[in-house]
């Protein structure tokens, strides 16, 4: 019997940007290991997305919401406390990406990489860890990136904001030391997402140099989290040459 099933009924996990690339590669991942989903994106793709895993007898909540916004955090709460259900594992993978020289790009494009990658990082983070905490256990996962330990020249407030989620994610991980909660970050260089398109980086060398398989990454990150490591940093298929 898998770990979720342990007590006869599933664990539930969360994901964020679920509906593509690493997320729902994550997704899958989990429903692999049997837990039941709660799967959040913008995209209204989320909803055929969490009826795919039926077959399986997982059970997959879908929430359409833009993270963001306040409306759309609050659609996520309101969600899950109507669940009644304990978050065993949250996955908080959602991000953004806005390319351009900083003095060219509209400050909304920047506010909104900050909103994301930030501000609904860490007040999903704050809602659910203390249950974590309380239950003395759960696994939280940040998606951060292999741009969070340098300046990224042309997406400089997404690189920012990818080492801000670095950093706090350490930071946590050191002060829940002996709670039971295990904090670990994923570090994904290029990825074969659809980010770069989303991001308006589809011109780039970046974009159309080597990647990652998304499943591939999932698989690593899910490895390193359920081994409580404190991090995960895939390679791209060039990096491992």
């Amino acid at each position: 019997m898998n770990d979720s099933e342990k007590n006869g009924s599933r664990e539930l996990a969360l994901v964020t940007g679920a509906s593509t690339g690493i997320g729902y590669q994550l997704a899958r991942g989990l429903a692999a290991r049997r837990y039941d989903l709660v799967l959040v994106a913008e995209d209204p793709a989320i909803h055929p997305v969490a009826t795919e895993f039926a077959p399986q007898g997982i059970t997959a909540h879908a929430i359409e919401a833009d993270l963001a916004t306040n409306a759309g955090l609050a659609e996520v709460r309101r969600s899950l406390d109507a669940l009644e259900r304990p978050i065993e594992v949250a996955a908080l993978n959602a991000g953004v990406g806005a390319y351009g020289r900083f003095d060219r790009l509209p400050i909304e494009d920047d506010l909104r990489v900050l909103a994301v990658n930030v501000t609904a990082t860490v007040r999903l983070a704050k809602y659910v860890l203390p249950p974590m905490i309380d239950r003395g256990h759960g696994r939280v996962l940040f998606t951060s990136s292999s741009t969070a330990t340098s300046p990224g020249p042309m997406f400089a407030t997404y690189a920012a904001s990818k080492a801000f989620v670095q950093s706090f994610a350490e930071a946590v991980r050191a002060e829940l030391d002996g709670t039971g909660v295990s904090i670990t970050t994923l570090m994904p260089g290029a990825t074969d997402t659809n980010f770069f398109d989303r991001a308006g980086m589809q011109d780039t060398e970046l974009a159309r140099g080597p990647k990652a398989d998304p499943e591939d990454v999932a698989q690593r990150a899910l490895e390193a989290l359920f081994d409580g490591q404190a991090r995960v940093e895939p390679r791209t298929p060039a990096e491992t040459r």
